[in-house]
């Protein structure tokens, strides 16, 4: 596979991720923030409850930091006619927007990041692919001003618990 998701098809990549599919049910996930210089800067476990939608899904996640901070968010995503996905939750400015092709999900979003007692808006470039019928993985580019300030690692597991809820 290249890093950019561009040779996904072929008979090593059977795969074709449906994310209303994947993310039914109960998930866990596990990640961690590497900043632009190669340091490990905060790693998180979450636990995730899909519910089906009409026109698609809403993601309840609940993170817990290693710093012992938590988080819950509720994303609401919709797939349009043409196979797109939208997304929105409170922290993002304006929606997410997804394309797929085989086996990945590429978003693009500007979030409002926490920062002590300010948010901070920056530039998200996700690209989800899905491993196996109960894996997948995550790897988000985060900008600022287009200068990379680092990348997000997110394992997505199907059927498991972190108790972090």
């Amino acid at each position: 596979m290249t890093p950019d998701a561009t040779a996904l098809h072929s008979p090593y990549h059977p795969i074709e991720f449906a994310p209303e599919e994947f993310f039914t049910g109960t998930l866990a996930c596990s990640g961690m923030f590497i900043d632009r210089f190669g340091q490990v800067r905060r790693r998180f476990v979450a636990d995730i409850y899909c519910e089906s939608r009409d026109n698609g899904f809403a993601l309840h996640e609940s993170f817990i930091f290693d710093d012992g901070e938590t988080e819950k968010r509720i994303w609401e995503i919709t797939k349009d006619m043409n196979g797109n996905y939208t997304g929105h939750c409170d922290d993002l400015f304006g929606s997410a927007t997804g394309t797929l092709e085989g086996p990945a999900l590429k978003w693009r979003y500007q979030f409002l990041l926490n920062l002590g007692n300010r948010k901070l808006k920056v530039d998200f470039d996700d690209l989800m692919v899905q491993q196996s019928q109960n894996v997948v993985l995550n790897r988000a580019k985060v900008r600022k001003f287009g200068i990379l300030l680092g990348e997000l690692f997110i394992t997505f597991q199907r059927n498991i618990t972190t108790k972090a809820a």
